[in-house]
């Protein structure tokens, strides 16, 4: 392990030398495929979303990454107080326990309140655009993660995607919103970069995206992948979200070996598994002469 393998998260090192897996905790009634998992009667159950966050860290996620606000295609947008009522109470529960928590949020009031509860890692699918992201986050001294989207919002990214060359314009999309960050007094060591796999984008972008990912990698941030139950392995497929166990995997795993540092998923257990399959055969100390 050396220094530029460890990403400092708040109070917690994330050893990011072999690729980890991050758990998806989505607190939405409406998320494309795990939407209203967590409620009771338009209610929160934070017991059951205890009970899975800890069942995802003894299944081996290193991080769990908590969003209030669902951004599927055409998704409604959420208040800022509708967001804080979701995420706050999950966050301060989950930072008792052994892992990075991670905030999938673009609101900077959200952002200010759940750095004061300690997680570790702000999380934006909106590259820190809005209006104050930027400097609440230069401000925590977190890692940030930067993601690219085509389009101003969830609500509209899905209307039309085009590129002349997706990869080319995804990197110099990516490169700006860094030079945004260095400049706003972010460190280099605490960025990190997400291509946005169906932000945007349709199915020949993400298959482009995912088979070049290591052009993204070679940009020398780390890089998040997140394909995960996404609509791009069921158009392949044929099969709705909460069938897609295997092209999640497959896909995780091929970004694993593209290059990416950190796997976003729904299910963990099958993912470290899928990768432990991977990292045992790269380790050529188990050839016998």
């Amino acid at each position: 392990m050396t220094a530029l393998s460890l990403l400092q998260c708040g109070k917690r090192e994330l050893d990011l030398s072999t690729p980890v897996v991050m758990g998806i905790l989505n607190i939405t009634p409406d998320s494309f495929s795990d939407g209203g998992q967590f409620y009771t009667k338009s209610y929160l159950d934070l017991g059951t979303v205890m009970d899975k966050a800890e069942r995802m860290l003894k299944d081996g996620a290193k991080i769990l990454d908590v969003g209030g606000e669902s951004t599927r295609p055409g998704a409604k947008p959420v208040t800022v107080a509708e967001e804080m009522d979701r995420v706050l109470p999950v966050i301060e529960r989950l930072v008792a326990l052994d892992a990075v928590i991670s905030l999938d949020s673009s609101s900077p009031e959200v952002i200010s309140e759940a750095v004061k509860l300690g997680i570790g890692i702000i999380n934006d699918v909106r590259a820190l655009r809005k209006e104050g992201a930027l400097a609440v986050a230069a401000e925590s001294g977190l890692p940030v993660c930067l993601m690219h989207m085509q389009g101003d919002t969830p609500q509209t990214m899905q209307l039309d995607p085009s590129y002349q060359s997706v990869v080319d314009e995804v990197k110099d999309f990516l490169m700006l919103q860094v030079e945004r960050c260095l400049t706003a007094g972010v460190a280099k060591k605490n960025i990190l970069i997400d291509p946005g796999f169906g932000f945007g984008k349709d199915l020949r972008h993400n298959l482009t995206l995912l088979n070049r990912l290591d052009q993204l990698v070679a940009l020398g941030y780390p890089l998040l992948s997140g394909t995960s139950r996404k609509s791009m392995l069921g158009l392949i497929s044929g099969k709705p979200a909460d069938q897609r166990l295997v092209s999640s995997v497959a896909s995780a795993l091929l970004a694993a070996q593209k290059g990416a540092a950190i796997l976003r998923v729904h299910d963990v257990a099958e993912t470290v598994e899928a990768l432990n399959i991977w990292k045992a055969t790269c380790n050529e100390s188990w050839e016998s002469n």
